[in-house]
């Protein structure tokens, strides 16, 4: 019997009208979106549903995400869906934190909402940028990076044949040009406020550290991996160092689904807005079972496609 992977989205998942099908059809997960308004002090339902101006701000996008994976979560456990274990791609790895109790939703909400306050403010508007890469080997990707003058680096490594990297802005356009010389198939610029995942965002990861020494962490229900190790986190005294590290370091993704499988993971499911995950699933190994849950719709299918 394989084993059965939750995975969930991070920033960039978010879109007007998220989680509001399910939060309208589950009480449970209505409760999700109450505890939310209430422990940040202003409605994020009425945010997801009509205001994407807000919306697309990090300091409200962080919260707003996790708020709708956690209430989708909240449906899939009504339908006894059970994860062997969780794993999410950066801010997504506090919601598998709440998945599998290590963290308390209520703390959890208000920290990512002050981890995104902080990332926007790190590093100054215009300073710095992200692209994505298409098509070429990481080792290409970072010797090319470890040869430019000023901060450029891998921020994600997603699956293959993709890597984000992230920095300066100068130093970014002009790794961008000996990507696509290399031989890259695109390289695009990401619409974002910054150089996430890299020390550029040192000032917001100080921050945080000392934000997370009023949150209590427990030992964990469902083994998780994190971003920063692509491994298990067998001591949960240790997460909150790796989720400070997590805001300066590369996310490990392909790493860590590769990791699940050689553990025996044969199901993902995708829960959040979105279905980027999924998609990296598939270009790492489309062999195994892959479902995202973010509506009624993929929620009935994907019940149905577990259970048959």
């Amino acid at each position: 019997m394989g084993k059965t992977a939750f995975l969930f989205p991070g920033q960039g998942a978010q879109y007007l009208g998220m989680g509001k099908e399910i939060a309208n059809n589950y009480e449970s997960s209505k409760k999700i979106f109450q505890i939310a308004s209430e422990a940040l002090g202003f409605d994020i339902e009425e945010i997801c549903n009509e205001k994407e101006d807000v919306l697309n701000n990090t300091e409200y996008t962080q919260p707003a995400i996790l708020t709708t994976t956690i209430a989708i979560l909240e449906a899939v456990k009504e339908h006894g869906l059970k994860a062997d274990v969780v794993a999410g791609l950066s801010l997504g790895e506090y919601s598998a934190l709440v998945a599998n109790e290590a963290m308390d939703f209520k703390e959890a909400v208000s920290l990512v909402r002050k981890r995104g306050k902080y990332m926007e403010e790190a590093v100054p508007e215009g300073k710095g940028s992200m692209a994505a890469v298409l098509g070429l080997e990481p080792c290409t990707v970072e010797e090319i990076c470890d040869g430019i003058d000023g901060m450029v680096r891998p921020a994600n490594y997603n699956c293959p044949g993709q890597i984000v990297i992230a920095g300066e802005v100068e130093a970014l356009n002009i790794a961008c040009e000996k990507l696509e010389e290399a031989g890259a198939k695109r390289v695009i610029k990401l619409n974002v406020s910054g150089p996430f995942h890299t020390p550029m965002l040192n000032p917001a990861a100080e921050k945080l550290e000392k934000e997370l020494e009023d949150i209590s962490i427990v030992k964990n229900n469902i083994p998780y991996i994190t971003n920063v190790t692509a491994d298990y986190v067998d001591d949960h005294n240790n997460v909150k160092t790796l989720l400070t590290k997590q805001v300066v370091s590369p996310v490990r993704w392909e790493e860590t689904i590769n990791r699940m499988i050689d553990d025996g993971v044969d199901t993902f499911v995708e829960i959040g807005p979105g279905k980027t995950l999924s998609s990296f699933v598939k270009k790492i190994d489309r062999t195994k079972k892959i479902v995202n849950i973010q509506d009624m719709k993929t929620l009935s299918k994907a019940i149905k496609s577990i259970e048959g």
